[in-house]
């Protein structure tokens, strides 16, 4: 009974260690990393014994009710972000360099219609965007080929991952509706306090 005992106790403490270091690789990696990734970490090859800690991980994340979150999306990738409710005060202080309302409403443009001409771009957003997509080639989260005469646009893997969303492009396309959806209501509650603090003014 007593080595039993004591043999469920380190298989827990092992347990309990592994799901550690999945929540370690999360957050130093700072992007959706895929079952094989995590997998290697904790030293198996077995998707399915990765799934389950990671989802233990996610209850625990859930269970906490903080700032942070441990999302399984549906590429078969895990991912620990900031919640979305807690972004939008906090994101002027990320370290890397987030897009303001021009380039980012630009680069769903491309995401939701890749592969898109260059020209439909500029012709849909305006001249402007001529700067949005050099700033989003530089970031790395659009590529340009050319075909032809024209010039191709589409969004790039480091894209996905950025804004922790799927590979798959249906589903991609999906997440980033809801994203924008919440930038225009926190935008347009921006736009209220800044009217109402101009007529106190």
């Amino acid at each position: 009974m007593g080595a039993a005992t004591e043999k469920k106790s380190s298989e827990d403490h092992d347990e309990k260690e592994k799901i550690a270091f999945l929540e370690a690789a999360l957050y130093v990696a700072g992007r959706p990393l895929d079952l094989r990734t995590l997998g290697r970490v904790i030293g198996t090859r077995s998707k399915k014994k990765v799934r389950r800690l990671a989802r233990i991980l996610a209850d625990q994340y859930k269970s906490r009710n903080t700032s942070l979150e441990v999302l399984e999306l549906e590429d078969e990738r895990f991912v620990l972000q900031l919640k979305a409710d807690y972004s939008s005060r906090v994101r002027r202080l990320a370290m890397r360099p987030l897009l303001t309302d021009g380039p980012l409403r630009t680069l769903a443009y491309i995401a939701y219609r890749q592969p898109v001409l260059q020209k439909q771009v500029i012709d849909a957003r305006g001249t402007h965007a001529y700067g949005h997509i050099r700033q989003l080639l530089e970031m790395g989260l659009v590529e340009r080929e050319k075909r032809g005469r024209n010039k191709v646009l589409r969004v790039t893997e480091y894209f996905a991952d950025y804004f922790g969303l799927s590979h798959d492009f249906k589903v991609m396309k999906r997440q980033l509706r809801r994203i924008f959806n919440n930038i225009t209501k926190v935008n347009d509650l921006n736009s209220e306090a800044t009217r109402k603090a101009s007529k106190q003014s």
